[in-house]
């Protein structure tokens, strides 16, 4: 469908709210858990918003509201409200807009909501309606940047112009795709077009430590989004594995082919759906794995030096409460890290009243904690540790490109070491992705090298590329809690079924196997300009 080209400097706004939430973890997220970020400091997280961009001149872009968190659990429905309410108000304020650049996750859960980015995207395409356009003809257009692991609703894609999402898994890509996302939406308002969307959902959910871009076949599926949008009449390819840790209907892989050419974009999102569909059973974790006990008995037997071990159930960039203690009981049942042949180093766990116990002690200060289970008790609890102070780091705000939320703020750090393994307890959630997470800054950080520990456990899924780099070797614990690998044992039951790997035989039929699913796309037709 084709509108007026337009021929003036556009405008163009710029929010969002962006959170990742496990509803099997007990955690709660609220506005003290986001990173609120407005005006110049908003423009300032892009690259294509400065004024030597070759898009400057042609743009001028409004900054509204950006709000993100480090993953956990659902959002409580007054803090969703509270963030909801300014980006909605902001874009009223803002007034007319040729159309935004939607930052968001997708994978957002509210308590007391099925669908959080859906009622959100409503409200803020009423929000754009009701300011409409500079030259007071059609609706301004929303482009969306995604991460991969969201979930895309029709309710949600409904309201939504272009949608785009990460091509990498973990996401390297992530600033590239929200600059894709602007572009995209720049050349639809230059071009006065605005295209189809063909949509499906395909009846898998994986979690993300079986869907990394650095395997097969998730490596060859997204390799051909490139191929896909290269097409005459394509404008963009998605593909969304869902996420896995939300027990709604919407959860879900889904395919988005935008273009021109709506015949052309319903068949290759039909194309692709198939091949998702068909390697489904192909999909597999991204390493090695193995219970907790078996992954702390390997790296102990192991000559690689530094040994990673992702305790992955509690990872708290993927939704988990962050503050299990299960591994830290595993790792000092081993007779070898208790009695210090093997050092070992566990970060990350949750427990401000610890953190703060070991700040009144004293480093060098011997204390005995009761260490985590407390937001989440369901997994043995806390454990009594002994040991001794060996490092204090207080709060330093991190003024990066990060994430945002959690990954920007600085919390309170303490080291307790008993026999060979240094625990690292924090005040609040936090990360342990860099070296720097680690070391902290020069004066008054950490300064724990995990390079010079025999194994290093983190609460993580796949290992983020420093770690990555660091491991000479690494498994995958496969650990209780809110963002558990093993699906089934969590218990969905909200989720459409059949959904594999809920129904692992689901549309096979006969010796040959069945058709599968209905994987027929519906196109969405153009939002009217």
């Amino acid at each position: 469908m084709t509108s007026t080209p337009v021929n003036r400097r556009l405008r163009i706004g710029i929010g969002g709210i962006g959170i990742e939430s496990s509803t099997f973890c007990p955690h709660r997220s609220t506005t003290d858990d986001f990173r609120r970020t407005r005006g110049q400091e908003l423009l300032d997280r892009y690259t294509w918003t400065r004024a030597d961009s070759d898009l400057a001149a042609g743009v001028a872009w409004v900054p509204l509201l950006h709000a993100t968190a480090l993953p956990g659990g659902p959002v409580e429905a007054q803090s969703y409200l509270t963030l909801k309410d300014e980006l909605v108000t902001r874009i009223r304020e803002a007034g007319p807009l040729d159309g935004l650049v939607y930052d968001i996750h997708g994978a957002m859960s509210v308590v007391g909501l099925t669908d959080a980015e859906a009622d959100l995207t409503e409200a803020v395409r009423a929000a754009l309606d009701s300011v409409g356009t500079p030259d007071g003809t059609g609706r301004p257009m929303i482009s969306a940047a995604m991460d991969l692991h969201g979930n895309v609703s029709r309710r949600f894609a409904e309201p939504v112009d272009l949608l785009t999402a990460h091509r990498l898994a973990p996401h390297e890509d992530a600033w590239e795709t929200r600059e894709r996302a602007a572009r995209n939406l720049v050349r639809c308002l230059l071009d006065g077009t605005r295209p189809h969307r063909a949509w499906v959902q395909i009846p898998v959910l994986l979690p993300g430590e079986k869907t990394s871009t650095r395997l097969e076949p998730a490596t060859s599926l997204y390799a051909s989004l490139a191929d896909i949008e290269r097409l005459p009449g394509i404008l963009d390819a998605a593909l969304w594995v869902g996420y896995a840790w939300a027990d709604e209907p919407r959860c879900r892989a889904a395919v988005v082919v935008t273009g021109d050419d709506a015949g052309l974009a319903a068949a290759e999102a039909g194309k692709l759906a198939r091949r998702y569909w068909d390697a489904r059973r192909d999909f597999a974790f991204v390493g090695p794995t193995g219970t907790a006990e078996e992954c702390v008995a390997r790296a102990v037997a192991s000559d690689k030096r530094p040994f990673l071990i992702s305790d992955s159930g509690d990872n708290p960039t993927a939704g988990g409460a962050g503050d299990l203690a299960y591994m830290l009981g595993k790792l000092l049942a081993h007779d070898a890290i208790r009695t210090g042949q093997v050092t070992a180093v566990h970060p990350g766990i949750t427990d401000p009243a610890a953190v703060a116990r070991c700040f009144e002690a004293g480093i060098g200060a011997e204390v005995t904690l009761s260490v985590g289970g407390k937001v989440d008790p369901r997994h043995g609890g806390p454990y009594e540790l002994t040991g001794t102070v060996v490092a204090l780091q207080r709060a330093t705000d991190r003024k990066d490109r990060a994430e945002g939320g959690a990954y920007d703020r600085g919390v309170d750090m303490a080291a307790v070491r008993t026999g060979g393994l240094t625990v690292i307890l924090v005040e609040r959630r936090k990360p342990f992705h860099t070296l720097a997470d680690f070391m902290g800054p020069r004066e008054g950080g950490l300064g724990i090298d995990p390079r010079t520990y025999d194994i290093v456990a983190v609460k993580i899924g796949y290992l983020e590329p420093e770690l990555y780099d660091m491991a000479a070797d690494w498994l995958l614990a496969l650990t209780p809690g809110g963002v558990d690998q093993d699906l089934p044992r969590l218990g969905h039951h909200r989720v459409e079924r059949p959904l594999y790997p809920f129904d692992e035989d689901a549309y096979d039929t006969g010796a040959a196997g069945g058709e599968g699913p209905d994987l027929t796309p519906v196109v969405l037709a153009p939002l009217a300009g």
